[in-house]
């Protein structure tokens, strides 16, 4: 076994050998913990700050691009942030471990049972704010963790997970082991941790595109399962009863930030509204400092440009014949993350998410709402795209379970 491989299964082999103490941790041990983490956070503020600031400056002399330093880089605000989160989740009910279901013939009862999967991985790339959103809704579901990063984020995990993660583990009494940041910087790792079927059966995928479809195909190949959020890019269509100031109001809140899968990424427009509201949406669009881009494409019309590091301050725009166009469009020719409408017409709204069959979908509204914390006031681990039963979605603690039944005596 190579020195990669083998860094990797030691750290599943630890989280594996802690997550007894976490699975029988009591609501408040675990609470506890969150509400340590977060009081660490602003505790050690500086210290995390400082080994941030030495990873976006090495990014930065290598060259990578605004909207990737945008994801790697934890500003004072953004760690107020990330504390509050922590507050939030500490404060969520916690999952019913034990649900009633039926009484069965022969005086006998059948109970679903909620356990925790054991262990889980996740890879992701320069989001150290990551490290913390997944290790505190392992910890909130009671799953152990094996968490890996890319090399630009490491030294902030690492950061975080030595002065606020584990320390606040221990104070309240759970195995600091339970929660595992794989220190190698090889691409090898990721590959290494989607083979361990047996001490780590389900692993988060973020990132990006391609790199991510390949590990959950390499994960298939070796019995783990995932969830994979490999792609995104929202979607708004623009009715023909649209208002023309709402428009311009969601283009330009839908571009607040442009490294993210949610952001605006196709903009389409009824061909009898175009010339009426272009005026407004090309005023949104420069105010963000965002280049429309125009027929005819020498792109996939669902290019996703949050992935393009050259030109992600980029927007496609298209005409459409109508609502039934757009939907075909975003159906077919898009991730499916999410779209939304813009229209002053309820019967149009309605006719979108009926036909819209995505992640989510939105009237008068912007696609950066489907964000965990946005909707469901927790963090997530990631917005998970599949098309079959399981988690859809934004993913949260609430989700990282297995069921078992259990028939007991009435």
């Amino acid at each position: 076994m190579d020195e990669v491989a083998k860094a990797v299964e030691e750290c599943a082999r630890a989280a594996k050998a802690a997550a007894p103490s976490l699975a029988a941790a009591g609501d408040d041990a675990v609470d506890a913990a969150l509400l340590g983490m977060a009081e660490r956070l602003v505790a050690h503020r500086d210290e995390v700050l400082e080994a941030n600031r030495a990873d976006v400056a090495k990014a930065t002399a290598d060259g990578m691009s605004a909207g990737l330093l945008d994801r790697l880089t934890i500003t004072p605000e953004r760690l107020d942030g990330m504390a509050a989160q922590l507050r939030l989740l500490a404060g969520a009910p916690h999952q019913e471990r034990a649900v009633d279901v039926s009484t069965l013939d022969g005086g006998l009862r059948l109970i679903e049972r909620r356990r925790p999967v054991g262990v889980i991985g996740a890879n992701y790339e320069a989001r150290p704010n990551v490290t913390v959103d997944v290790a505190s809704q392992l910890v909130k579901s009671r799953n152990a963790g094996v968490l890996r990063t890319g090399s630009a984020a490491l030294g902030s995990a690492q950061r975080l997970r030595e002065t606020v993660i584990a320390p606040a583990l221990d104070a309240a009494g759970i195995d600091a082991d339970v929660v595992q940041l794989v220190p190698r910087v090889e691409r090898e790792a990721a590959s290494a941790l989607v083979r361990l079927p047996g001490l780590v059966p389900l692993v988060i995928l973020r990132g990006s595109g391609d790199s991510t479809r390949a590990l959950a195909t390499e994960a298939a190949v070796h019995g783990v399962r995932t969830l994979a959020h490999a792609d995104g890019g929202g979607v708004l269509y623009v009715d023909v009863a649209a208002d023309a100031a709402k428009v311009r109001d969601l283009v330009f809140a839908s571009l607040d930030r442009l490294g993210v899968c949610n952001r605006l990424n196709l903009l389409l427009i009824h061909e009898d509204v175009h010339d009426a509201v272009w005026p407004q949406i090309e005023s949104a669009l420069a105010d963000r400092g965002v280049t429309p881009s125009l027929a005819p494409h020498e792109h996939a019309i669902g290019y996703e440009w949050a992935l393009d590091s050259e030109r992600e301050a980029t927007v496609t725009v298209e005409k459409v014949g109508g609502l039934s166009d757009a939907v075909e469009i975003a159906n077919e020719r898009t991730s499916g993350l999410a779209a939304g409408i813009a229209t002053e017409n309820p019967a149009a709204a309605e006719q979108f998410f009926d036909g819209y069959t995505g992640t989510g979908v939105f009237w008068n509204a912007p696609t950066r709402l489907l964000d965990g914390f946005k909707l469901l006031a927790v963090p997530e681990t990631g917005i998970n795209l599949d098309r079959v039963p399981g988690p859809r979605g934004p993913v949260t603690y609430t989700d990282l379970y297995v069921r078992q039944y259990a028939v007991v005596p009435a």
